[in-house]
């Protein structure tokens, strides 16, 4: 999603949250799903067919001691990527996987339908910087996005940026950008292959030739100009290593002392004025914007992943000789510390010089409006109290005096106009069920672009004039998909009890008036961490499933999301983890009872956290999957905090430095409780669902080693030539991919193709056109 207003980076809105951390082990897109003991399913050559699985060597003298508990790691040398031994293992991983795949019968017809499907306009919403409008825009099949920009909405747009150009394969993906106030420069960040690593460009927007700055190893940033146009901040790590080349997004190294600098354009990097550092928290993570005044600068501050961050702030009048004075001083910016705890989010709604409006959860775990004079913080008072039900999820100053609100109320948005100084109600604004996108718009704007999605309408721009008392909401462009009836499908949603009787919601989308009569192959999508949400959202992908394979396709809202605020958070977090994996089951379950599917035609699905979550699910229950699709998933919990990013989620998570948090991460981490299912109960004949772990080597959030070491084990535990493990464990493990943002679209049509059909085959599902 794309709020441009905000100059965020376009991969890290995949949720509409406000201000959330930008290294999330999050979902990269919505991705699609599977009970009983059975008989082998779906193996390559026919039921009684053994996959010949590659050896991989275990090292039993790698053995951890954690709090005098001995935990072995027999695979610890996958965590080498550059290692001859784990190249061997990924190819021979690889090549097992691919004659697994080419001998699923629908592979080609749902790479067909798919690339059909996929081959529509699509457009972002429209923003205006200085005197010109700009917005994003993708012809169909082409691998990333176009920014284009025209003098009139109803002008000729003419290109601005276009990725396509930077690359053969379309692996050069823009992954953040800020264009200045008065429209004269823009920069942006690319990344290559995936990796959350990113270098910043600057571009003249009048003659759009390229201007030489280019800034390296900027990572999890934002791009905020000053309003006199002459420099921006980001947010950087050191380089990883100094010496020889490195393939950057494929290292482990843990990312560590992130730091602000100010990029003052036309020179070079090594002349960039450090703004702000703390070398005492290393772990901490840092961003600064500039107030849409132009006055401020806001730091916050951030620790991990929960939804809580310190704010400081520095005005820039106060500056003797502007930020440039600083560049020869040893000394940081002056920021005042207004917030310096971790007790709650605080994200800047508006301010009138002095006095600022700011969303936070404090004291309110469903959000709300505050204001404060900064330079008087005693005071605070409630602009619009927390709801007692909804969440607010954002609020954006326009019109001047005016908010737009946007509320979630059982995972479905409002949109609401109110009165800034008050926060009174003053226009609920008409929307579908679904789901806001984007946002676009400025507290001067007296129009704003509202993007909106479902699950059965592809996207609305809405144009939305607030001039009138009454405003005026009309539709600026809607996305169209060839071939697509929404009448022909149905959407609804369901509440389910899970094992402590907490109320899951769950959306299914099918064809209308399906017989409930068990026969349906169902997929069952899953998040449930990090305070992210699962919105409707329309995905070709799964149209296609539901269209011409008869599926079911459901999206599970279990604990641990962001869906009822941050209770709903923390319920499924850290010593309440376990309440994720039981809201899934419950959720399983429930598709079975009420006759949608039976255990062996549903698939789960589950990307990132989602990974972790398909991984512990059907080790905890495989009697109930057919198959499973686990993407990117962090599978070795006890190890995790180790590597890049993943030191952030401890806030989720916990950390196994820690004893008490070492006893909650054994109980479940994929790695550590592999088992033998038919070993558990005398006779059974119970086996591990068909399973597909899916990486890629670029993937520097979720290192691949996660997956890897996960698909050693489980190929050595469960698939012995005397064991009944005749359903197929399988790795997919993509080339120059990353966790999934700014993949090109052809990489989102064959990993759709490959894992779909995998599925197809295993829950028995055809194909009909």
């Amino acid at each position: 999603m794309l709020l441009v207003h905000k100059s965020v980076p376009l991969r890290l809105l995949l949720s509409r949250r406000p201000l959330k951390p930008f290294f999330l082990p999050r979902p990269s897109r919505p991705r699609p799903l599977p009970l009983l003991p059975r008989a082998a399913m779906g193996s390559v050559a026919g039921d009684a067919a053994r996959l010949a699985y590659p050896p991989a060597r275990r090292d039993d003298s790698v053995v951890d001691d954690y709090h005098g508990v001995q935990v072995p790691d027999p695979y610890r040398w996958l965590e080498d990527p550059d290692s001859e031994e784990t190249k061997d293992f990924v190819a021979k991983q690889a090549e097992l996987a691919e004659t697994v795949l080419a001998g699923c019968p629908d592979r080609e017809n749902l790479r067909r339908e798919v690339t059909r499907l996929f081959d529509h306009p699509r457009y972002a919403a429209p923003f205006r910087r200085g005197n010109k409008y700009f917005h994003f825009h993708n012809s169909g099949l082409q691998a990333q996005s176009v920014l284009y920009m025209q003098d009139e909405l109803d002008g000729k747009a003419e290109v601005l940026l276009d990725p396509n150009t930077l690359s053969k394969d379309g692996t050069v993906a823009l992954s953040t950008y800020s264009i200045s106030e008065d429209g004269d420069y823009i920069a942006y960040g690319l990344s290559e292959s995936g990796s959350d690593w990113v270098s910043i460009h600057v571009m003249n927007v009048t003659n759009q030739q390229p201007m030489p700055d280019k800034l390296s190893w900027v990572k999890f940033s934002s791009i905020s100009w000053t309003h006199d146009g002459k420099g921006f901040f980001y947010s950087r790590y050191p380089a990883p290593r100094e010496g020889g080349e490195l393939d950057a997004g494929t290292e482990t190294n843990i990312n560590l002392n992130h730091q602000i600098y100010y990029h003052v354009l036309g020179t070079n990097q090594s002349e960039d004025i450090l703004c702000w550092k703390d070398p005492e928290h290393p772990k901490y993570s840092f961003g600064a914007s500039v107030t849409e005044d132009g006055k401020y600068i806001i730091l916050t501050v951030y620790e991990g992943c929960d939804p809580v961050n310190k704010l400081y702030y520095c005005e820039i009048s106060s500056l003797p000789q502007g930020i440039k004075g600083f560049r020869k001083r040893q000394e940081m910016l002056p920021f005042v510390k207004l917030i310096d705890n971790f007790d709650a989010q605080y994200q800047v709604v508006a301010n009138d010089g002095d006095e600022f409006t700011f969303l936070t959860n404090k004291s309110a775990p469903r959000n709300k409006l505050v204001r404060v004079n900064i330079k008087n913080p005693e005071l605070w008072t409630d602009v619009l109290p927390e709801h007692e039900k909804d969440v607010l999820e954002s609020a954006d100053a326009v019109n001047n005096n005016q908010l737009l609100v946007c509320y979630m109320s059982d995972v479905k948005h409002i949109l609401q106009l109110r009165d800034l100084r008050t926060g009174n109600l003053i226009h609920q604004l008409p929307l579908e069920i679904g789901s806001v996108s984007e946002i676009s718009c400025r507290r001067e704007d007296k129009e704003v672009f509202i993007g909106f999605t479902s699950f059965l309408s592809p996207g609305i721009i809405y144009r939305c004039n607030l001039a009138p008392a009454i405003p005026e909401m009309k539709m600026f462009r809607e996305i169209s998909v060839p071939g697509f009836d929404r009448t022909s499908f149905q959407v609804k949603q369901v509440f389910v009890p899970s094992k402590d009787g907490a109320r899951i919601p769950m959306f299914i989308m099918s064809k209308k008036d399906i017989n409930l009569d068990g026969s349906h192959p169902t997929l069952l999508y899953g998040y449930g961490g990090f305070n992210i949400s699962l919105t409707p959202s329309f995905s070709v992908g799964r149209l296609v499933l539901c269209k011409n394979m008869g599926f079911v396709v459901c999206v599970a809202n279990i604990r641990g999301g962001g869906e009822y605020g941050e209770e709903w958070h923390k319920a499924g977090a850290l010593a309440m983890k376990q309440n994720c994996f039981d809201d899934f089951a419950a959720c399983a379950e429930f598709l079975i009872s009420n006759g949608y599917t039976s255990s062996s035609r549903l698939c789960i699905e589950g990307g990132s956290n989602g990974g972790l979550l398909i991984a512990a699910s059907i080790n905890q229950r495989p009697d109930l999957f057919g198959c499973a699709l686990a993407h990117v998933g962090v599978m070795d919990m006890l190890r995790f905090h180790k590597f890049t990013i993943g030191h952030a989620w401890t806030t989720d998570y916990g950390c196994s430095d820690k004893e008490e948090e070492f006893q909650w991460l054994i109980k479940y981490s994929p790695l550590h409780n592999v088992r033998r299912p038919w070993e558990q109960s005398s006779g059974s004949q119970c086996q591990y669902p068909a399973t597909m772990l899916l990486t890629a080597d670029h993937d520097d959030r979720v290192v691949p080693l996660h997956s890897l070491k996960l698909l050693a084990t489980l190929q050595h535990v469960l698939c012995t030539e005397d064991s009944p493990q005749t359903n197929p464990i399988i790795g997919r493990i993509d080339r120059k991919s990353g966790h999934g943002a700014g993949r090109p679209t052809q990489k989102l049509i064959d990993e759709a193709a490959d894992r779909y059909s995998f599925m197809a085959k295993m829950l028995g599902a055809r194909w009909t056109e």
